[in-house]
This record gives structure tokens, C-alpha cells and sequence, in this order.
């Protein structure tokens, strides 16, 4: 018998877990728009939370585009390397798409999400306005 209910509560949890698609975002500025996948953590849940958004961005390091988001989102571990495409989060309020990859000195960044379209529209030099809203 504890067979059985062990394989429906397995068989359920099965189901939950293919149900839950990482949430998607997209990403529009007057150069064109992506869209993104939010990583599965408690800063990119409280990103999803502040949509939709209009942030101003400006190019930093010709590698990102960097902007303050409304309020701070919550800390988490960091890292210093990112890939093409990576959505992060320098300070506590400090959104960053890197359209090139590379690293970052300590204490690193908090690992947001991922473009999946062409961030090559952000490789420019130059102030960008981007508005940010969940795909449901």
C-alpha cells in the first residue's frame, strides 16, 4: 500500500515540476527587443514582481548596458563570470545586460536570467530606454 501512495505522490510531484516553466520576460527598446528567461531564485522572482518597467540604460564598458531598478531586490550569492546574453544585478538596484561575455571584480553579481534572442542589439554605444514585461 505505502508503494502505491509513494508512486502517486511521485507521479504528482512529476507533474508539478513539468507544469512550472521558468517565467519569460521580454526586453523592447526602440533598437529592437529580446526575450529572456529569469533564473529560479528570489531576486529574479522580485524583478518579476516590479513588471512592467521602463528602465533608462546606459552603456558601461562597452560590454553592458547598466540601470537602477524602482527599489532593491534581495541578495543572494554572487559570481564574476557571465556569458553573452546574462541579466544581472551589480548592487542591490543595479539591473545589467551584457551582450559580450567576461567578468566582473568582486563581490561579483547576482545572476538574474538569460537572453534568449539576438543581445546584440544592445552593442552600441549610446543611452537606451528599455521596458521590461512578463510573457505570460
Amino acid at each position: 500500500m505505502w508503494k502505491s501512495t509513494l508512486g502517486a505522490a511521485a507521479f504528482a510531484l512529476g507533474l508539478t515540476g513539468a507544469a512550472m516553466a521558468q517565467e519569460q520576460i521580454r526586453i523592447s527598446s526602440d533598437w529592437g527587443e529580446v526575450t529572456a528567461t529569469l533564473a529560479d531564485n528570489e531576486a529574479a522572482d522580485a524583478l518579476l514582481e516590479m513588471l512592467p518597467l521602463t528602465i533608462d540604460m546606459r552603456d558601461h564598458l562597452r560590454q553592458e548596458k547598466t540601470g537602477f531598478l524602482p527599489s532593491d531586490l534581495p541578495e543572494l550569492p554572487r559570481q564574476r563570470d557571465f556569458s553573452t546574453g546574462t541579466l544581472g544585478l551589480w548592487s542591490s538596484n543595479h539591473f545589467v545586460i551584457y551582450y559580450s561575455a567576461g567578468s566582473v571584480p568582486n563581490p561579483g553579481i547576482i545572476i538574474l536570467g538569460q537572453v534568449t534572442g539576438d543581445v546584440s542589439i544592445f552593442d552600441r554605444s549610446g543611452d537606451v530606454t528599455v521596458e521590461l514585461t512578463h510573457l505570460e
